[in-house]
């Protein structure tokens, strides 16, 4: 497959439109992403999945963020009710490892039966106390030996499931004080210190094959966010090691300033492979496509690995793995009462 649009796309509705079938069709973006908007029954959620990789004319991967917590977009009865990361991470003790594994896995199985095949977990970010609360109970752990250990059984688990993992948000959003949706956060860290503790999660898990960016400046590297900064991007590249898929967080996200299109440019400019654009306002879509365009060689080289990590799911029963999920939970908060 060649000539990836260099672009993730949502959509606004159920179904959709003519005119977002035209975009996607002539755009061909390499992907999709999907919001509660999208989400109403499961065969309306799987004929969506359907008309969008037909729009395109190939198996494009549907992205997804159910993190648990207060970041799910499938809730009961769609998928079960998912605890936030961070009460697992803290409460679950020795048995918390598995539990990350259990969550990927189960979580894999009812995404592939709606058609998704992408989930923008593990959140790698590091607690602090000063996380500001839009990312706190998303993260991992407050440590990072914690992060890794849960990260990579989470990404293990989705794999086995045939779920693309796509970690985040590299390098590191855990010092960030103020929710990127609204306000570009700034970290004044010296590099030693960023690199020791909030890169050290990404770097353990640089081989996996996809990432999102964080929309965050670090002072001590570059004035720019790290989504449009070059400096931070070969950062990743070659002091974290990710050689994987790059895409952006949300490129509509009010950390970034100027145009949609501008910010998309600066960010394949800087060295991002893919420009993730979520809210589905079909004008902000077109200014995007159009300033994208196709995926350059080495970043098409990389959505290609990326794509033929995404394996059919190992059998599994998944069952059982629930019961023991659940007899897991069960037991820590019976230890704590």
């Amino acid at each position: 497959m060649t000539g990836f649009g260099a672009a993730i796309f949502g959509c606004a509705g159920l179904r959709l439109t003519e005119d977002e079938t035209a975009l996607f069709r002539q755009a061909r973006p390499f992907g999709f992403i999907l919001f509660a908007r999208n989400l109403e029954t499961p065969g309306q959620i799987r004929a969506l999945c359907a008309d969008m990789r037909a729009a395109v004319g190939w198996d494009a991967p549907i992205f997804i963020d159910q993190e648990g917590g207060r970041v799910q977009r499938l809730r009961p009865p769609l998928a079960r009710d998912w605890r936030p990361p961070l009460e697992d991470a803290t409460q679950l003790g020795s048995d918390s490892a598995r539990a990350f594994w259990l969550r990927g896995r189960i979580m894999a199985e009812e995404l592939r039966g709606l058609g998704i095949d992408g989930n923008c977990i593990p959140t790698l970010d590091i607690a602090r106390p000063e996380t500001h609360p839009f990312l706190h109970n998303r993260c991992y752990g407050a440590d990072v030996a914690t992060v890794i250990a849960h990260g990579r059984a989470a990404a293990e688990g989705l794999m086995q499931g045939g779920v693309l993992p796509v970690m985040k948000h590299i390098p590191g959003h855990g010092l960030g004080t103020l929710d990127s949706h609204l306000e570009l956060p700034r970290v004044a860290a010296p590099l030693d210190a960023l690199d020791g503790m909030d890169f050290a999660p990404f770097r353990a898990l640089n081989t996996l094959p996809m990432a999102m960016s964080a929309h965050i400046v670090f002072e001590a590297i570059d004035h720019r966010p790290a989504t449009q900064s070059p400096v931070m991007i070969e950062l990743i590249r070659d002091s974290i090691g990710f050689g994987g898929l790059l895409m952006t967080d949300d490129i509509s996200m009010q950390a970034l300033s100027g145009t949609v299109a501008t910010r998309a440019r600066a960010a394949l400019d800087a060295g991002c492979d893919v420009v993730l654009h979520c809210n589905g306002d079909l004008a902000e879509m077109q200014a995007v496509a159009e300033a994208a365009g196709v995926m350059s060689p080495a970043a098409q080289t990389r959505a290609e690995a990326a794509l033929a990590a995404r394996q059919a799911p190992a059998p599994v029963d998944i069952e059982a793995l629930q019961q023991e999920l659940e007899a897991l939970i069960a037991r820590a908060l019976n230890d704590r009462a």
